[in-house]
C-alpha cells in the first residue's frame, strides 16, 4: 500500500467498511490448495489436507522471552496435533456425507471447531511474533485506531495483558477487528472456539494454554504475558488490520 493510502486510512479513522481476510491470499489464512474451487453439492472429497506451517524464525530466536524447548514442543507437537485432528475430523465428515450416515456429525463437527480453531490461531501466533518485535506499533493506521478505541497504547497494553492473564482455564487473548462496529476489540477465547464473536477478524493472538509457557514460567502466566509483549510483530498486526479494513 502506498504512503498516501495509508495516511488516508489513518485520517479517516479507519472508517472504511470491514471484511474478512480473503482465503488463499495469506499462508496463515489460506484454505487447502484448490479448496476454493467450486464442487458439486455435498462433495467434500476434493479438499487437500491442512499442513503445519514452518516457523518464520529459528526455534531459539525469541530467547530470552520464549525458550527453544518450549517452541519446539509447542510447534512440532501441539500445533501438529491440531492439524492432524482437523484433517481427521474433516475426513470423517466427508465419509458421513458420502454414506449419508450422520449419527456422529455432532461429534465430528465439534472436533472440526476445536482443532480448526487451534490450527488457525496457532498459525497466526507464530507470525504475530518476531525477534525484532516489541515496543509500540509504528504503523500510523494501527496506532491511530488503538488510540481511538482504547485511549492510548498504554491503556490497550494493560487491557490486553489483563484479559490474557485472566482467561479461565486454557485459551487465548485476542486483539480483533470487529467489522460491524468498525472498531478494535479485545477478546478472551476459551478452548480456542468458545467466547468468540462472529465476524471478528483476529489480528494479534496470545496463547495462554499451559503448554505455551510452563517449561519456562511454570504457573506464572502473568510473567509470560508480559514477556510476550516484547516480541509482538506489530508490522504483521498492521498488515492484517489493513486487509481486514480495506480488503484486497
Amino acid at each position: 500500500m502506498t504512503t498516501t493510502r495509508r495516511e488516508a486510512l489513518a485520517t479517516l479513522g479507519l472508517a472504511a467498511a470491514g471484511g474478512w481476510l480473503a482465503l488463499g491470499t495469506d499462508p496463515v489464512w489460506a484454505a487447502p490448495e484448490d479448496a476454493h474451487q467450486a464442487r458439486p453439492d455435498n462433495d467434500m472429497t476434493q479438499a487437500k489436507p491442512y499442513s503445519l506451517p514452518a516457523l518464520p524464525y529459528a526455534y531459539d530466536a525469541l530467547d530470552p522471552y520464549i525458550d527453544e524447548a518450549t517452541m519446539r514442543l509447542h510447534h512440532d507437537r501441539h500445533h501438529l496435533g491440531y492439524v492432524k485432528g482437523l484433517n481427521m475430523a474433516l475426513n470423517r465428515l466427508a465419509g458421513a456425507s458420502r454414506s449419508n450416515d450422520h449419527d456422529l456429525v455432532k461429534h465430528w463437527s465439534r472436533e472440526v471447531a476445536f482443532h480448526g480453531s487451534g490450527h488457525l490461531l496457532h498459525s497466526l501466533f507464530w507470525s504475530n511474533m518476531s525477534p525484532e518485535g516489541g515496543g509500540e506499533p509504528r504503523d500510523r493506521a494501527l496506532a491511530s485506531m488503538i488510540k481511538r478505541d482504547f485511549g492510548s497504547f498504554q491503556n490497550f497494553s494493560a487491557y490486553f495483558m489483563a484479559a490474557s492473564a485472566k482467561v479461565e482455564g486454557s485459551g487465548w487473548g485476542i486483539l480483533a477487528y470487529e467489522p460491524l462496529g468498525r472498531r478494535l476489540v479485545v477478546l478472551q477465547a476459551e478452548k480456542h472456539q468458545n467466547l468468540t464473536q462472529w465476524g471478528c477478524v483476529p489480528l494479534l493472538v496470545l496463547d495462554v494454554w499451559e503448554h505455551a509457557y510452563y517449561l519456562k514460567y511454570q504457573n506464572r502466566r502473568r510473567d509470560f504475558v508480559a514477556a510476550f509483549m516484547n516480541v509482538v510483530n506489530w508490522e504483521d498486526v498492521a498488515a492484517r488490520l489493513e486487509k481486514a479494513v480495506v480488503g484486497q
